[in-house]
C-alpha cells in the first residue's frame, strides 16, 4: 500500500499550470516540522516534501490556498527519473495528491467553534457574513452550504459510565 498523511505548511503561493491536453497541475512544496527531533541547536527539524496535484485538487489549491497556510494533503508517493541538460540522470520523489484540506482558519479575529449544550454535537457560536471568506457560503466556490442554526438540546447529557467518574473543569480541556 502506497498511502502518504502530511500536515504542514505550504512554502509559496501555488501557481497552477495547464498541459496542452488543458489538464491543469500544480507543483508545491509542503514543510513539516518533525515530532521530537530537533537539531543540536535545540531548533525543530523540518522536511521539505515536493507534492504534484492535478484536475480540481490543483484548482481548489490554486484558488484558495496561499504561502504559509496550515495543509493536510493526502496522496501517494511517486519516483521518476529525467535526463538533465547535463546528461546526467535526475531522480524525483513527489506526492501525488488525491485530496488535499485547508487546515488554517478563515479569519484569524473570528471566535472559534465552541460546543452546544447538546452531547456530542458543535455548532458555530457565530453567524459570519456572506462572502467574507474561502468557505462554502461563498457563492464563487459554489455555494449550497448553510451552517446550521444552534438550537437548544432538549435532552439531558446522558451519565457517564460508572468507570469515568473524573472531575474536569470545562476549563482544563484543550478544544
Amino acid at each position: 500500500m502506497n498511502k502518504v498523511l502530511l500536515i504542514g505548511r505550504i512554502t509559496k503561493d501555488p501557481e497552477i499550470r495547464y498541459t496542452q491536453s488543458g489538464m491543469s497541475n500544480l507543483r508545491f512544496t509542503v514543510a513539516v516540522d518533525r515530532i521530537g527531533s530537533r537539531d543540536v541547536n535545540g531548533n525543530k527539524q523540518t522536511d521539505f516534501i515536493g507534492c504534484v496535484a492535478f484536475g480540481q485538487q490543483a484548482d481548489f489549491i490554486s484558488r484558495f490556498i496561499k504561502k504559509g497556510y496550515l495543509l493536510s494533503v493526502e496522496g501517494r508517493i511517486q519516483t521518476g527519473s529525467y535526463q538533465g541538460q547535463d546528461n546526467q540522470m535526475r531522480y524525483t520523489t513527489d506526492v501525488i495528491v488525491e485530496r488535499v484540506e485547508n487546515l488554517q482558519p478563515r479569519d484569524p479575529n473570528a471566535p472559534q467553534y465552541q460546543p452546544n449544550q447538546g452531547y456530542g454535537q458543535q455548532v458555530p457560536s457565530y453567524q459570519q457574513p456572506s462572502n467574507t471568506y474561502q468557505g462554502y457560503n461563498n457563492p464563487s466556490y459554489g455555494g449550497g452550504y448553510q451552517a446550521p442554526t444552534p438550537q437548544p438540546s432538549p435532552q439531558p447529557e446522558p451519565e457517564a459510565p460508572q468507570g469515568f467518574n473524573m472531575d474536569v473543569a470545562d476549563d482544563d480541556l484543550p478544544f
